[in-house]
Parts: structure tokens; sequence; C-alpha cells
């Protein structure tokens, strides 16, 4: 382990890079991965004992402290974090169209992508927490994809493990990809109807947009085209408390008079570089290869979201009264569209129609769970199933749930410290 130190006010950061197996079976060759440890300032020489965040995504790196604040603050108060940028992300050695090239082959592409699963997350969170605190055990906080990792670090080893908090995370242990997707189209049909019963003259605005760019090119600030599916990909916001207002006024000004002086209007390029902000799809490129992955256990998801698309003709585009956005789902014409993810297109093939992803949840092991876990559950999430998540909960035992409604997918980011509080004392028995 190689590491700095640097601080913030209220904060001592300690950054750690660790080299680890590649492949936990042929553990000779290496890649690195990078966790930074944060402490309270004044706490460093203390005992307490350590908790790692999984972030959501998959493919996104950990949150980066800006000080004492949110969610971070109540951990602190009782832990020291480990905040790891999970294999392929941020200061790990990171997953990209630059650094793939280098690996030839679509086929050796997709051989070393599936190392990329919560499996070796896990197993990389374990080689971690031995060489910083030996056979102590340590705490979990999983947001989103990060509860799939806590899931998994259950099944897989429950020993290294003191507690467990999951915050819109909980998946299910055996439903494949097609069940997982049809809930999703119908909870993204749901959302589309409370999108537009708030904003109802976006439905003209939405219509369009979509004929515009069915009849015109429009490039992107960065290159690539902005197409009809692309736009409604922003849809994706949905599923978080502030997603509807940040489409609706990003859609007011999605254009401007043309320069021809026949006041021809065209794409806003504030709007098209707005828009480009809110899709993480090329530097992300993880999240597009393998968000079907995560579901899959010795089956091919074989492009589930777009072969399911046909049964919800509520997303055609041929509507002429409400256009609906998509949701948390990945089309293979995406590597068509997306510039970082065009090299990578027949290595999304060769995934998409893999059948030989292991399993990744142990369910006989689960249901002798000892380790205490303490979940919110999001009434209403758009992208974790509540239904899949209660159904989970009833297999594995020492599971308490927090269903609510008062918050939506991103009620970490929006109300950690109150959130990270409720489950501690739920984890602890004092609610």
């Amino acid at each position: 382990m190689r590491h700095t130190t640097t601080s913030l006010p209220g904060l001592v950061l300690k950054n750690c890079l660790f080299e680890l197996p590649l492949d936990y079976a042929n553990p000779d060759k290496k890649t690195e991965v990078f966790a930074r440890i944060v402490v309270a300032a004044g706490m460093e020489n203390t005992d307490l004992p350590y908790m790692i965040f999984f972030q959501g995504g998959p493919g996104s790196g950990s949150p980066r402290p800006i000080g004492n604040s949110g969610w971070i603050k109540r951990v602190l108060k009782d832990y020291k974090l480990v905040l790891l940028d999970q294999r392929g992300t941020g200061l790990s050695k990171p997953i990209t169209a630059q650094t793939m090239r280098g690996l030839g082959s679509a086929q050796a592409q997709a051989d070393y992508l599936k190392h990329f699963r919560t499996d070796n997350i896990v197993r990389d969170a374990e080689a971690i927490r031995r060489q910083l605190i030996g056979d102590q055990p340590w705490g979990i906080l999983g947001q989103s994809y990060g509860g799939f990792c806590s899931m998994r670090y259950l099944s897989a080893a429950p020993e290294g493990l003191r507690e467990v908090l999951i915050t819109g995370g909980i998946p299910s242990l055996t439903r494949p990809a097609d069940d997982v997707y049809r809930a999703t189209y119908k909870r993204v049909i749901d959302k589309n109807r409370l999108y537009y019963q708030r904003y109802p003259d976006d439905m003209e605005k939405v219509r369009r947009i979509v004929r515009h760019l069915r009849d015109v090119d429009v490039t992107m600030p960065s290159g690539g085209r902005l197409t009809a599916q692309r736009f409604l990909q922003l849809g994706l916001q949905f599923g978080m408390s502030d997603g509807f207002e940040a489409i609706h006024y990003l859609i007011e000004e999605a254009f401007v008079d043309g320069v021809d002086g026949n006041n021809r209007q065209e794409m806003n390029w504030n709007f098209l570089f707005h828009l480009e902000q809110l899709q993480s799809f090329d530097t992300n490129p993880i999240f597009s290869l393998m968000q079907e992955a995560c579901y899959t256990q010795q089956a091919a998801s074989n492009w589930s979201a777009q072969r399911l698309l046909s049964e919800y003709p509520e997303f055609s585009l041929e509507r002429q009264d409400m256009i609906l956005f998509t949701g948390e789902m990945i089309y293979p014409w995406m590597f068509d569209t997306y510039p970082q993810l065009r090299p990578l297109k027949q290595a999304a093939e060769i995934i998409a129609g893999d059948s030989t992803w292991p399993i990744l949840y142990d369910v006989e092991k689960l249901k002798q769970n000892r380790v205490p876990v303490a979940a919110a559950v999001y009434f209403d999430d758009m992208y974790v199933h509540r239904e899949f998540s209660e159904e989970t909960a009833r297999i594995v035992p020492n599971m308490r749930l927090w269903i609510t409604n008062q918050y939506e997918h991103n009620g970490l980011r929006a109300d950690g410290e109150a959130v990270v509080d409720r489950l501690l004392k739920m984890v602890r028995g004092e609610v």
C-alpha cells in the first residue's frame, strides 16, 4: 500500500493505493485500487472502528470530500470512513475507451471487463480490510449499487462485517434481468405521468424537441449526435428528488432563433452543453457495459432492456400526446451514439451474450445471516424496486427495513446526516 496524507477543514484524508489481483483465481496479474480514509480532525489516533462506503453505479468513483458535512459528518462521529473507488473507477486503474484500446481485441476487452462486477469489488474490499485492520470487522454503508455490493459481502465474507447500512440498494437474490427491467419500465411510466402532471406544458415542448431531432442532425458540443432516443434518456433523472426540476428547466431553453434572420429556430448550444453534463455515459463506460450484468447469474442478459421495450408501446416516438422519457436502461444503439462508447461496441455485444456469469448471492448462506442490517427502502424508488427489496428481506434474517416515502433514491445526498443517524439507531436496536 502506498499512501499520502492531506487535510481539509475538519477532516484528515489518507489517500491509499493498493496493488491487488485483477483475477483472484490467478493472483499474479495485478490491478490498482484506490481508497481514501477519512477521519474527523483530532481523531486520527483513536481506535474508532472502520466503515467502508460502497458508491452507487456501477462505474462511479466514491465521493470527493469537501468538508465535514452531510452523511460523512454523521459517519465520522462513530467511525473512520473508507471511501473506495471501486475497481475501474476514479483513481483506481480506470476503464475508459482510452485504457481499453491497449487490450486489443473485443474478446480481450470483454474478458477483462468480466472482472469488474460486485464479486471482485468485494474481494478487493476484503483484501483492503485485512491490510488496514487485520482480523477486525468493519461496517458498510452501501448506496444503490453499493447495496448490491453489501449483499454480496454478506453472502461471501460475513466474518469481515460488524454491521451493514443500505440506502436504496437491496437487490433481488435470484430474479433474472428481464424481471428487473419489466419492473423498471412500469416505474418509469409512473414517473413520466407524475412529471407531466407537474409540468403539463412540457408535453408539447418534448414533442417539439423530438420532432426536431428526428428531422435534423444535431451535434453535441463534445461530438456525437443528439438523437431523440438520447434526449429521452434524460428520464434517468426522474428518480431523484430534484430530477423533475432539472429536466423541466433544461428543456425551457431548448431552442434559440437562428442566425439566418428568418426566425427559424435551432437547438440552443447552452441547452446542448447542459444536457451533456447530465449524461455520464461517455465518462463512466462501466455503467453502460455492465449495467445488465449486475443482474445476470448463469445467464445472458441479451440486451434485456432493448428486447422488452416492445412490450411497452407507451414509449413509442409516434405518440401524439405524451412522449415518455426512458430511465435506467441500456440500449445497444448507445454504442453508436456516444463517442466514448463506440470503440467498445463489440465488447458490449460479447458481454450481453455471455451466459457464463457466476452466481453472486449464496442464498442458503444468507438465510443464516447474523450480521445486523438496517436498510432505507424508498417506497417509490425508480431504480431499485421496493417489492424486490422486501422479497429479499423476507429471505435474509437480521435485516430491518425502513420503508419510507419521505425520500427519493438520492435520500443519502439530500438528507444524509438524518438518514444515516436513523439507520445506525436501527442497526443498534435503539429504534
